[in-house]
């Protein structure tokens, strides 16, 4: 088990769950594998995530995972698969978080163009996206993309250190 408090790094990739199995993914630190599933960017850093365990760095299901997970300093490299449902993921879709907005209150992310599939900010600055336009409103969800849906978490652990320090002991 990880104690509370300790650094896990790990390479990371997190798959959609479609009718009980795992779909393409929808994130990962292997930049290979980002570009062969389309989902690469160039600006994103492709390296091992570095979690510290109960903190909230991981959605809730991968925090309870890691806890649960029987390794330790000895045991990694280490891997492990865990499939999550919404609530331990991303949450459950909440429809509270879909608005109604006139158009003229949007202020969409870097473009000028306002249609569905445009990220959009609230005041807050909670990010969200226009799914349907009509009649001057635009309908906005501020749920989580992946809200509502189970996920597959692969976890390759590659190292476990105390977490007083961000670097090696």
């Amino acid at each position: 088990m990880v104690e509370l408090g300790r650094i896990v790094v790990c390479q990371y990739t997190g798959r959609v769950v479609d009718d009980g199995e795992a779909g393409e993914p929808f994130d990962t630190t292997d930049a290979e594998l980002a570009r062969e599933a389309g989902i690469y960017h160039e600006h994103r850093n492709y390296e091992p995530l570095e979690i510290r365990v109960g903190q909230g760095e991981a959605v809730p299901g991968v925090e309870r995972a890691l806890r649960e997970f029987e390794v330790d300093d000895e045991d990694v490299p280490a891997k492990t698969t865990i499939r999550l449902d919404p609530e331990e993921a991303f949450g459950e879709h909440d429809p509270d978080w879909v608005v109604e907005l006139p158009l003229a209150e949007i202020d969409a992310d870097e473009t000028d163009a306002i249609e569905p599939e445009t990220p959009v900010r609230d005041d807050d600055g909670k990010r969200g996206w226009i799914t349907a336009i009509d009649d001057g409103t635009a309908t906005v969800d501020f749920n989580h993309e992946l809200a509502g849906v189970p996920v597959e978490i692969e976890l390759d652990v590659l190292e476990i250190r105390d977490g007083s320090s961000a670097t090696p002991e």
